[in-house]
């Protein structure tokens, strides 16, 4: 379902590996190691597609990379800030589903490289601090604030989810990583389902039915984030 539109599904392991009551430290890594293999599964699957803009990426990893590799080095007790994000995220679900309009989301408007900049930094050191790649706050962004459309939007989100997990777990592994046995099952379950959700979105799904799946996406992560 993540790698459909192009998401990792940080906050989906995130929130199983809580009910599990797994250690804090091992949930962040495991995490980010994770969504670098759904996220880069989904990649490839909607850049071979050609639904990749460079010109948009560019600008927003150049500053979302060194600040998710400042931001795995704060302490993950963010409980405050995961309830606010997730009110942030339901208000984009129903933003992107139509439940507040009908305003249509696909048509472009003037791509803005100060905005990019500067929204590449602020999700780069959030991804950093709870250990997610970001893409789940920046696929909403991108659709409102009209710089892709829905599939392009999936691929962007994709490869900054990477390179930002990347950076995460590249901050981690200076004091050492953490990871979970049960990765060994994860990674294999993950990969197969990353492939076949990234396949179908990028080839078969249509954009409605994409703007509809990514408004649940974010329905529940936001209550991942509210409630667990």
């Amino acid at each position: 379902m993540y790698s459909s539109v192009g998401h990792g599904g940080a906050s989906g392991y995130l929130a199983v590996m809580s009910i599990l009551s797994m250690n804090p430290e091992i949930m962040r890594s495991s995490a980010l190691v994770l969504n670098l293999i759904v996220s880069g599964t989904a990649f490839y699957g909607f850049r071979k597609a050609g639904y990749f803009s460079s010109i948009i990426f560019i600008p927003l990893a150049a500053t979302s990379v060194p600040f998710a590799f400042l931001g795995a080095g704060f302490p993950a007790d963010t409980d405050i800030y995961k309830i606010l994000l997730g009110i942030i995220l339901l208000f984009a679900s129903f933003k992107i589903s139509g439940v507040f309009d009908k305003v249509e989301l696909n048509f472009k408007v003037e791509f803005n490289l100060l905005k990019a900049l500067i929204t590449g930094a602020l999700l780069g050191f959030v991804s950093g601090m709870i250990g997610i790649g970001g893409g789940i706050i920046l696929s909403p962004l991108l659709l409102l604030f009209r710089w892709s459309e829905i599939k392009e939007t999936a691929a962007i989100s994709a490869l900054f989810i990477f390179v930002n997990s990347a950076s995460g777990l590249l901050r981690l592994s200076i004091d050492g990583l953490n990871i979970s046995f049960e990765m060994t099952y994860m990674t294999a379950a993950v990969f197969t389902g990353g492939l076949i959700g990234s396949q179908w979105g990028s080839k078969f799904a249509n954009k409605k039915a994409l703007r509809i799946l990514l408004s649940l996406v974010l329905f529940f992560a936001s209550m991942k984030l509210i409630f667990i």
